[in-house]
């Protein structure tokens, strides 16, 4: 355990201080752009680096269309909004995510069903979620059922769990044989790749986050791609107030929402895309290092399966039991050195206990010993 300790603070060249899990960093243009911005007065919602956010945005996903939000949490409840998701539908996830995915879910009104995870992914397991839909589930009138509750399972939404990309291309043929629409939780998998192409595209949105501990960050701030263009300028509608064009009038005719990105965090986000690939590179050299630290040892690393790009977000490690991963943590927060757990799975938490729930062993397994450890550009 105190090689584990003394290795973070060599990598990050600091013999004593505070490691954060994931600081920020600003290398760019970000305050060339932040005083042009505030130059133009344009500091809210309408503006130029908006505009310019979205282009570069979608250029680097490979999508048509990018929506700029103000978190991802209200880029993902916008999306299933959009799609009509309510109260008397169910969504399914994933229990081993952060709470935001399922809070989202039941802006809606819909509640989330919880589904297995891979073991080396972390993230939705296909086969998990086909076991399910067969055991649990009818189509009628092309929709899928759950014969349990008796609701309609109107979207999925799988996670890329710390950027490992999850088994998309399963889950997306596996739900379009059952008419449930895919949105794919890429919040924190901004740079992973499945094949040559970037997780969101494969659904049909997907949702990122710009959050403080992300790779690029405007200290908030969201989006949602897509390649649908109808679909697209709803969510921009809807994300204005759904505010009908109009050189004076205001005119509303149906409830939008406040969910737009000020162009002051959009031109934080043009100086951070920028340096992106930069990023990305630094951090499968931090991510390469892990691997080599540990590979002789009992703790194992999580890294990207075969055919895929992880952009290592979190690098995350996984110990024999509960017990070793606390006595890692708690010597961690003697030392200084910011170590996470893995969040409590969504399926224990009093607003979501009593949800659908499949068997969840490998998420149980997961929660009680994996840890994610410092990440930050180096």
């Amino acid at each position: 355990m105190k090689n584990v300790i003394r290795e973070i603070r060599t990598i990050f060249k600091d013999e004593t201080g505070f490691i954060p899990l994931h600081r920020p960093l600003f290398s760019g243009k970000e305050k060339d752009y932040l005083m042009e911005c505030i130059d133009s007065t344009f500091v809210s919602s309408i503006g130029e680096f908006v505009s310019r956010f979205e282009r570069q945005f979608s250029e680097f996903t490979g999508s048509n269309f990018t929506v700029a939000t103000m978190n991802g949490t209200s880029a993902l409840h916008l999306a299933l909004h959009a799609i009509r998701v309510d109260h008397r539908h169910e969504v399914i996830t994933q229990p081993l995510t952060f709470v935001a995915t399922c809070n989202a879910i039941s802006y809606t009104g819909a509640k989330p069903v919880f589904i297995d995870v891979d073991y080396d992914t972390m993230g939705m397991s296909p086969k998990s979620l086909d076991e399910f839909l067969q055991q649990n589930c009818r189509m009628t009138n092309n929709e899928c059922i759950n014969r349990v509750t008796g609701k309609r399972i109107k979207a999925c939404v799988p996670m890329h769990t710390f950027g490992f990309p999850c088994r998309i291309e399963e889950i997306t043929d596996i739900c379009k044989s059952w008419n449930i629409d895919v949105i794919e939780d890429s919040a924190e998998s901004l740079g992973s790749m499945v094949g040559q192409r970037h997780t969101g595209t494969f659904g049909k949105m997907g949702i990122f986050s710009f959050n403080g501990n992300k790779v690029i960050t405007a200290g908030g701030g969201g989006c949602i791609i897509t390649n649908d263009e109808s679909l697209a300028k709803r969510l921009k509608y809807l994300s204005t107030t759904a505010k009908e064009t109009h050189p004076w009038e205001y005119i509303h005719n149906e409830t939008g929402f406040n969910y737009r990105m000020p162009n002051i965090n959009a031109a934080l986000l043009c100086a951070q895309l920028e340096k992106l690939p930069e990023f990305l590179i630094r951090k499968r050299l931090l991510a390469r290092k892990y691997i080599e630290i540990f590979k002789d040892s009992e703790i194992s690393v999580k890294v990207e399966r075969e055919n895929t790009i992880a952009n290592y977000w979190l690098n995350t490690i996984e110990l024999k039991n509960k017990e070793e991963r606390d006595m890692l943590l708690e010597m961690a927060i003697k030392n200084k050195i910011m170590i996470r757990p893995a969040w409590r799975l969504m399926n224990t938490l009093p607003m979501y206990q009593n949800c659908f729930s499949a068997p969840l062993k490998n998420s149980l397994k997961l929660s009680e010993c994996i840890l994610n450890i410092p990440s930050s550009v180096i």
